[in-house]
């Protein structure tokens, strides 16, 4: 009995040593505040605030952060985040997280900027005794995780990922949140070891599935690229859903290709490009009436075209300001009515032409694309109201009958077949 009770005694106080060296050792949340601050400020250039740090030991190390915030004009927030690691691989130095989730955090686009380049920094692990896992995450979780862009339009993403080595995705999903007018989601297989992955994307009442691949050149550089059909996609519920709006309505099918390069996955969103050739049919212009604007003579707003298709080529291009947009080769066909142009849009203005061939002898009339996406305007060229100008100017070459017969019928069509004034004859000397 006394032999026991010396045995139990001697454990306990080796418990109570082991305890104390622990506490002495392991620092305490607010010495873990004050050290994950101040790294992170000295990796990025960029202040940290924590809220509230948790953390615990078993069945596995786990962490959480509470109420995280960068000290910047439009903060990056954290509202929660928990990281878990396996034992054996703090044990053995190396970073790898099994399993991250992520929820309430807030990306102004202004202030992700401020992070730009700062990639290799943010790898390099503190202690040169650490060395990243094959996997350095295996599994993240994000609920509520809202992108703000420069025109403070919030969009709310859930989602997961599965990572192999190399931070090649197994698989992924990316889900607008509820609030979105139609279901948004994208998913992300990949197609055993090739860095190649069966894309599907559910969007606007459609689909718009196909195929990614990723290669990496001898320099470490990245090259993505992708082939896309996009299937019955209503085009207003599209935009609608990422809190657009839209010139055109109706559904479009056809064929995308996407194209980016660059060293790192930012670097891919920032150059990314596609090429788009579509077709909507029917279709509908819904800010304004192309017919109206014939008929005026002059600039019209508002108004909507019905149209039996709308075909062409859409070629978007990432830029650090915002995606520029280029429409080419577009056809228009609503019953006489058709039309050729083409038109651009960046930061919301539209430049573009637009040539409308009627079937009652009038053919070619030049028309300007202008204004912005809330407000377009249509207007007559300069030369489009000179009657036989406008011959010459939409059919080069043909001849002055010709140019000034069909100058005679767009005066006709624009009121110019009133009755004009006399000349007046020579003054009195």
């Amino acid at each position: 009995m006394k032999r026991s009770v010396l045995w139990l005694a001697g454990g306990a106080t080796a418990l109570a040593v082991a305890a104390g060296l622990f506490a002495w050792w392991v620092p305490s949340n607010a010495e873990l505040v004050a050290r994950a601050q101040a790294e992170f400020e000295q990796r990025t250039g960029v202040g940290l605030r924590i809220g509230g740090l948790h953390w615990s030991v078993l069945p596995a190390p786990r962490i959480v952060l509470e109420e995280v915030a960068t000290v910047q004009d439009e903060p990056i927030r954290v509202r929660r985040l928990e990281v878990r690691a396996p034992w054996r691989a703090l044990l053995e130095r190396r970073i790898r997280v099994d399993w991250a989730e992520a929820d309430g955090v807030a990306l102004p686009r202004e202030s992700v900027r401020a992070f730009r380049g700062q990639g290799d920094a943010a790898a390099t692990p503190a202690g040169g005794a650490w060395t990243l896992d094959t996997v350095p995450v295996a599994q993240v979780r994000f609920t509520d995780v809202t992108w703000v862009d420069r025109r403070d339009i919030a969009l709310a993403y859930d989602g997961q990922i599965d990572f192999d080595p190399n931070w090649r995705p197994r698989s992924a999903e990316l889900r607008r949140a509820a609030d979105a007018s139609s279901p948004v989601r994208l998913r992300l297989e990949r197609e055993g070891q090739a860095d190649r992955w069966r894309t599907l994307i559910d969007v606007g009442g459609g689909t718009w599935n196909g195929q990614t691949a990723l290669e990496t050149a001898q320099d470490g550089s990245l090259l993505l690229t992708g082939e896309l059909e996009p299937r019955n996609v209503d085009i207003e519920q599209l935009m609608k859903s990422f809190g657009r709006s839209t010139p055109v309505a109706g559904k479009v099918n056809g064929r995308t290709e996407l194209r980016a390069t660059g060293a790192d996955p930012g670097a891919l969103w920032r150059s990314a490009h596609t090429r788009t050739r579509f077709t909507v049919q029917p279709a509908t212009l819904t800010r304004f009436d192309l017919a109206k604007a014939i008929r005026t003579a002059g600039t019209s707003r508002g108004g909507r075209t019905p149209l039996d298709a709308l075909t062409g080529t859409l070629d978007t291009q990432a830029t650090g300001d915002g995606t520029r947009l280029q429409y080419r080769d577009l056809k228009a066909r609503s019953g006489a009515l058709t039309a050729t142009g083409s038109a651009r849009i960046f930061l919301r203005k539209l430049d573009g032409e637009v040539a409308v061939d009627i079937v009652d002898g009038v053919v070619g009339v030049p028309l300007k694309l202008g204004g912005t996406l809330d407000d377009p305007e249509l207007s007559l060229t300069g030369g489009a109201l000179t009657g036989a100008a406008v011959g010459t100017a939409v059919l080069p070459g043909v001849g002055t009958a010709i140019g000034a017969r069909i100058g005679q019928q767009v005066e006709r069509l624009f009121g110019g077949d009133k009755k004009k004034p006399a000349p007046r004859g020579p003054r009195a000397p």
